[in-house]
């Protein structure tokens, strides 16, 4: 009698850490998951990307070109792009309309003569090639305010005329309430994309017939 009265309370102790165990294991899973869905929530917002959308309307891009006989300056407009804010880390892709180079310092005939030459296969060949496209593979904040008030320098890859080469240059990026705006300038060297017309790196005596590789683009992007 004395020996089922043991066995009867060691099956009871069992029974009742069985028991506790399994309560405690509810428990932990319950702490597991829940610590899970908090980790999930956080890594979610902490992944979270800000993306603005080019305004082409409010984006404008001039661009300034000189020879050796004087000099042409115009605009050419944006068709799209967004600028990324990744916690502070910026990206960004342009695309350029080719179709749309314009004149500004001619009028009438001049004006109408010099816009098609610049979209003909001589220079750009916008028929064939009516996009160019922007890619930034860094945009770093700078240490020092520079006296051209630039807070950023900028690097990335140009594609014209299906040739990619990278250009970099300094800008100014600030974030004004629920939009970004960038300005500055960019030089780039015609050469480097097959623009060959005029150019004394690939007619070395073409004397004052010349037109210089290098044109600026004065940029002013608006995305929101």
């Amino acid at each position: 009698m004395f020996h089922n009265s043991n066995q009867y309370k060691l099956l009871k102790i069992i029974h009742t850490n069985f028991k506790n165990q399994t309560k405690m294991k509810k428990q932990i899973l319950l702490t597991v998951a829940l610590a899970a869905f908090m980790l999930m929530a956080f890594t979610s917002k902490k992944l979270h990307t800000d993306i603005y959308k080019v305004d082409t309307k409010l984006s404008s891009l001039e661009w300034y070109a000189e020879k050796v006989s004087g000099k042409h300056n115009g605009i050419i407009m944006l068709s799209g792009g967004t600028i990324s804010n990744d916690h502070g880390n910026l990206s960004a892709t342009f695309e350029i309309d080719m179709t749309s180079i314009a004149c500004t310092d001619l009028t009438g005939e001049y004006k109408t003569k010099l816009e098609n030459h610049l979209k003909s296969d001589d220079f750009f060949g916008s028929a064939k090639y009516p996009k160019a496209k922007f890619t930034t593979t860094s945009i770093t904040p700078l240490k020092n305010v520079k006296a051209e008030g630039f807070t950023h320098a900028v690097k990335g890859n140009l594609t014209i005329k299906d040739k990619t080469n990278e250009i970099s240059f300094d800008a100014v990026i600030k974030m004004e309430g629920a939009k970004i705006a960038c300005t500055g300038t960019a030089v780039v060297d015609r050469s480097k994309f097959d623009v060959k017309y005029g150019s004394k790196t690939f007619f070395p005596d073409i004397a004052d017939k010349m037109i210089y590789d290098e044109f600026k683009l004065k940029f002013n992007i608006i995305a929101q």
